[in-house]
């Protein structure tokens, strides 16, 4: 089938990937823009994967003030040659990210940062919700472990459903600026900052 221009404008305007990109996956997806946008998802992915062993000694530290002063953010960014740390969309990635941490307060970047004793007090608590509602004991694990990825993507930045867009994961986000950029691309490390938070009086 013929691939529009119109088609074409539509998915790189909703992607922010290049016009080859784009055709290549209206072309894979037999036209339909949803399917595309899923396939160029799926490549980003691949991309990543491959990039995943190399060195991010580049980057940046984005700040982000929310409120008026009263939320502060900052955020390290990091990926492989200063010429992507000083382009416009790194910079624009930094920076939504760290609104990102400002908005949905995450406590930690992947599960794998959760300390043990925070998710064995998770499990437990989920383990009684569940024994009170009545459920037999044999599929109260399974439900268990559905509940904790649950709570990783509330308290863990890169399994945050996107603030910008509710269909991607923060690390669909990053996974598609992999795709653009042929860099790997990592967050090093962030804080938030709350006026008055954790303060000794």
């Amino acid at each position: 089938m013929e691939i529009t221009a119109q088609a074409v404008k539509e998915l790189r305007e909703k992607t922010g990937l290049g016009m080859m990109d784009c055709k290549q996956a209206l072309v894979e997806s037999g036209g339909d823009i949803e399917k595309a946008i899923e396939y160029l998802r799926k490549k980003g992915l691949k991309v990543a994967g491959k990039r995943s062993g190399r060195e991010t000694r580049q980057g940046l530290v984005e700040s982000y003030i929310h409120m008026g002063g009263k939320i502060g953010v900052m955020l390290e960014l990091n990926c492989e040659t200063d010429f992507v740390a000083r382009t416009a969309e790194f910079k624009e990635l930094a920076r939504n990210i760290a609104m990102q941490v400002a908005a949905a307060d995450p406590k930690w970047l992947v599960p794998a940062d959760v300390p043990a004793d925070v998710i064995e007090k998770e499990r437990s608590i989920y383990a009684e919700q569940i024994r009170a509602e009545g459920k037999p004991d044999n599929v109260i694990p399974k439900i268990v472990d559905g509940k904790l990825l649950r709570f990783y993507e509330t308290v863990c930045l890169l399994e945050q459903g996107y603030v910008r867009d509710q269909d991607k994961k923060v690390q669909d986000v990053i996974n598609e600026a992999i795709a653009k950029t042929g860099e790997n691309i990592k967050v090093g490390r962030f804080v938030r900052f709350v006026l008055g938070e954790d303060m000794e009086a």
